[in-house]
């Protein structure tokens, strides 16, 4: 008589193959229990603690909740993700002894919470809860399975629950959590105008801030007694045009003091930097992308042969506003550094941002020591027009128009 994880693993090795009638018997083996003692519930039960383990096991591999619930959506779509947050909710259950704050956040961020009664009924009431079946739902089931088991080790940017390691970076509070309301609000009324100068001139605004307590931070970090440590944050660059978002991804990291890398195969960048920077780059970069788009649907508009969307159109377009607006944060920064070095002095401001500089380059080499570049190409020179003027209709700085010039970018990719 056959023991439920003998049929689970029959029916993995089956949905791993290209034999799909053999993937369809296996799966009704599960469904029907068959032979197991206690039929389809303790098929169930056996499936879920799998699936939470295999989950448990992402961790310190460098997985985290968001990370996996990214991926899902990406190859298996809105069910699979669904279902791998309710692991995540069902792994934290059983975690034992104290938990980061920044993990329950990123779990309550996906709304990962424990619904059902037992796990021997999980996958029932998921399926209801989903409208519909128990087949489906054990095809998911599987699914996932096979997702969460050959999933590749990935950087380990903050020690996972129950893991000991030195503190990296964690985002900032207190003065830092007002600043980022104050810029919360900027970048909101520039995704909500329809005048793009407004826009512009809102999101450079917006990078002064973000600037000024950059610098503010790292003085005050360099007399602590225990500094922060590089820390890193993954953005999803999911399709269309993935190259071009992580081509902003970086641009917007590097007027930051960051460094990214692209891992287009898992679909996201790894920014490196410290805890201001860092939420610097993740406001922006969700901002940035509203605006860009929402420019390329203009830009669609206008373009000769009306409205009809063309993949090289759109990623010319996305590539060259990407390139000039980081052109543009790079410039208000630089300000922001020229003003606040002759505050508080060169001698002062300078090593400390030189250190810093060294300390995210050294976590970069040490995470990802085999990075390479991925050259840019432009294949639609009307989009790639396009794009640069959508970030060059403004000056970060109201009444200054900078001079305006196109240049290459090259992301760097794994």
């Amino acid at each position: 008589m056959p023991e439920a994880d003998e049929l689970i693993a029959d029916a993995l090795a089956a949905a791993r193959g290209t034999d799909v009638r053999a993937a369809e018997r296996q799966l009704d083996r599960l469904v029907v229990g068959a032979g197991v003692p206690g039929g389809p519930a303790a098929v169930d039960a056996a499936l879920v603690a799998r699936l939470v383990r295999g989950v448990a096991r992402l961790w310190p591999r460098g997985w985290q909740p968001a990370d996996l619930a990214r991926i899902a959506t990406r190859r298996l779509g809105p069910p699979g993700a669904r279902l791998v947050v309710d692991l995540a909710a069902a792994q934290r259950r059983s975690q034992p002894g104290p938990v980061p704050g920044w993990w329950d956040d990123q779990l309550a961020g996906l709304d990962a919470t424990v619904w059902w009664d037992d796990d021997a009924g999980y996958l029932t009431a998921w399926a209801a809860r989903q409208g519909t079946d128990r087949i489906a739902a054990l095809r998911d089931a599987v699914d996932v399975l096979a997702l969460v088991e050959s999933l590749p080790p990935i950087a380990v940017l903050r020690p996972p629950p129950g893991a000991a390691g030195p503190l990296a970076a964690t985002p900032a509070g207190g003065a830092g959590s007002r600043m980022l309301d104050r810029v919360r609000a900027l970048l909101a009324k520039a995704e909500s105008t329809t005048f793009p100068a407004e826009a512009e001139a809102l999101t450079g605004k917006a990078q002064e801030l973000m600037s000024r307590h950059s610098i503010d931070a790292a003085l005050v970090a360099a007399t602590a007694e225990r500094p922060d440590l590089p820390g890193g944050v993954r953005l999803g660059t999911e399709p269309p045009c993935p190259g071009a978002k992580a081509l902003l991804v970086q641009e917007v990291a590097a007027a930051n003091r960051c460094e990214s890398v692209w891992s287009d195969d898992l679909g996201f960048a790894t920014v490196l930097g410290f805890p201001a920077d860092l939420a610097s780059v993740e406001l922006l970069y969700t901002s940035l992308l509203v605006q860009a788009t929402a420019a390329m649907l203009r830009g669609r508009t206008a373009r000769r042969g009306g409205g009809r969307r063309t993949k090289a159109y759109d990623e010319s377009f996305l590539n060259a506003f990407a390139l000039r607006i980081g052109e543009r944060l790079r410039a208000a920064t630089e300000e922001v550094s020229r003003e606040a070095a002759r505050e508080q002095g060169s001698d002062r401001l300078l090593p400390v941002l030189a250190a810093r500089a060294d300390a995210v380059r050294e976590r970069l080499d040490d995470l990802f020591p085999g990075v390479t570049r991925k050259r840019l190409t432009v294949s639609d020179e009307e989009g790639w027009s396009s794009g640069t003027s959508a970030a060059d209709r403004a000056s970060l700085t109201p009444g200054v128009r900078p001079p305006r010039r196109v240049g290459g970018g090259r992301p760097r990719g794994r």
